[in-house]
C-alpha cells in the first residue's frame, strides 16, 4: 500500500476494518446456504476472494481501499465457514475428518510460507501491486477448477 501513496497507518485502519467484513460475512453465511448450493458457492467465494485481491493492486484511493478490504473480509469470512462445512454438504459426515485432512493438507504449509512468496513474489514481479493482480488470477484458476468439480463424473463418484 505505501508503494501507491497511502501512510501504514491508512493502510492498516482499511486493512482492519476486513476483519469487520470477516464478521458479517460469517453473520450473513447462513442466508448463504439456503440459497445457494455447496459448489456453486464455493465458486461465488473463490471468485471474490480473486476479484478482492486483484482490486488490492489497483486501488488508488483511501475510500476504495476500505471497501475493498471489508468486501475481501466479507468473502474470507465466508470461507471459513465454507471450509467447515463443504466436506459435509458435499460428500456427507462419514469420512469428514479424513477429506478434511486432505483438504486442508496443502493449505498449511502454503499459509506458513505466504508471507515469503508474497515477498519473493513482488520482488520478481517489479511490487506487491502486481503481486495482488496476480494472486487474483490464481484465484480466477482456482475458480474454474472448483467449477469444474461439478461435473456429472465427480457428482457420481461422490455420490
Amino acid at each position: 500500500m505505501t508503494q501507491r501513496g497511502f501512510s501504514t497507518e491508512a493502510a492498516a485502519i482499511a486493512l482492519g476494518l476486513g476483519g469487520v467484513g470477516q464478521v458479517a460475512g460469517r453473520i450473513g453465511y447462513g442466508v448463504l446456504v439456503r440459497r445457494i448450493s455447496v459448489v456453486p458457492r464455493t465458486v461465488l467465494v473463490i471468485s471474490c476472494i480473486a476479484i478482492t485481491t486483484a482490486l488490492l493492486g489497483v486501488v488508488t484511493s483511501f475510500a476504495a481501499l476500505v471497501v475493498v478490504a471489508v468486501f475481501s473480509g466479507v468473502a474470507r469470512g465466508i470461507k471459513t465457514l465454507l471450509q467447515a462445512t463443504a466436506v459435509t454438504e458435499r460428500w456427507g459426515p462419514t469420512h469428514y475428518g479424513h477429506l478434511s485432512g486432505i483438504l486442508s493438507a496443502p493449505v498449511r504449509p502454503a499459509t506458513a510460507l505466504g508471507p515469503w512468496i508474497g515477498a519473493v513474489l513482488a520482488s520478481l514481479l517489479g511490487g506487491y501491486s502486481q503481486m495482488f493482480l496476480a494472486l487474483g488470477a490464481v484465484g480466477v484458476v482456482a475458480a474454474v477448477v472448483a467449477v469444474a468439480s461439478n461435473t456429472p463424473l465427480a457428482r457420481r463418484r461422490h455420490a
